[in-house]
């Protein structure tokens, strides 16, 4: 699968995580910002379907995008390149494979992302990641909605989780999923599922992971309220902090209730509770 990256000049870290809150709502897979310019990468077979409304919304704030293609084997070499191991409070570190182990008494997990979202750098799966750690999934059973690589799926499992379902309705995100659960040694606690929110239904959890963006979480928040047990715990980020008061207020219309709001850079997770 050949892909795009749209680079976009940004004045400061505020108008890239603006930007990138934006454009998560079109197919971009992935985001990474550096030297003032930020990089959304699309592939190319869907950038025809949305280039017209990007383009416009780019307009909007004032700035014009350049569109680059690249192969699939420069994307990974970016990766290789660009790719440190990532600390979470030093209770869990975030690797690729050819990163040195953790040291002993810290927790692992070793993901190579490939093409998916969700290495760890991006302050919403550092913030996922550290509520995993916090909340207490031993022994109960979990959904990780739009997984992207399957960290926090992975994350949940090596945390004790019996077991977790990870949905993603990308393909490559779904393949490449699959290969870091079996990397990290629990493929029989996480299950990569392709498919959108319809593949829950029915489904029952202790715990659901969803890190996407507001407009998805809002639409899709009755399937994942109808899919938690009582005293289940709902964890979302992938928003900024304006939208933290449209998400508390579909939780409560839901019958969830408000249990924390964290922020890092400019990025809010928000935990609810079915009581």
């Amino acid at each position: 699968m050949d892909y795009v990256a749209l680079n976009v000049p940004v004045a400061d870290d505020e108008q890239s995580d603006i930007l990138t809150a934006e454009l998560a709502d079109y197919p971009f897979e992935s985001f990474e910002t550096g030297g003032g310019v930020l990089k959304a990468y699309i592939p190319q077979e869907r950038l025809a379907d949305c280039k017209e409304q990007v383009d416009a919304l780019l307009a909007r704030y004032g700035v014009q995008g350049r569109y680059i293609a690249i192969e699939t084997q420069n994307w990974n070499a970016v990766w290789e390149s660009n790719f440190p191991a990532v600390d979470v409070e030093g209770r869990l570190r975030i690797r690729a494979p050819f990163h040195a182990a953790a040291p002993v008494g810290e927790e692992e997990v070793v993901i190579m992302p490939k093409m998916s979202f969700g290495t760890g750098h991006h302050a919403t799966t550092w913030l996922m990641a550290r509520a995993v750690l916090d909340l207490g999934v031993a022994s109960r059973s979990g959904l990780d909605m739009g997984s992207g690589t399957g960290v926090l799926a992975i994350v949940a499992a090596r945390c004790g989780a019996a077991h977790v379902d990870a949905v993603d309705i990308d393909d490559w995100a779904d393949e490449n999923c699959r290969e870091n659960v079996a990397a990290n040694g629990v493929a029989d606690r996480v299950t990569p599922m392709l498919g959108d929110v319809r593949r829950i239904a029915g489904r029952r959890y202790d715990f659901i992971l969803a890190n996407i963006n507001r407009n998805i979480l809002v639409a899709d928040m009755a399937a994942y309220a109808a899919a938690l047990l009582p005293g289940g715990d709902l964890v979302m980020s992938g928003f900024l902090e304006p939208d933290v008061g449209p998400i508390v207020a579909r939780s409560a219309e839901l019958g969830l209730r408000h249990v924390a709001t964290q922020s890092r850079e400019g990025w809010m997770l928000v935990h609810v509770r079915r009581e």
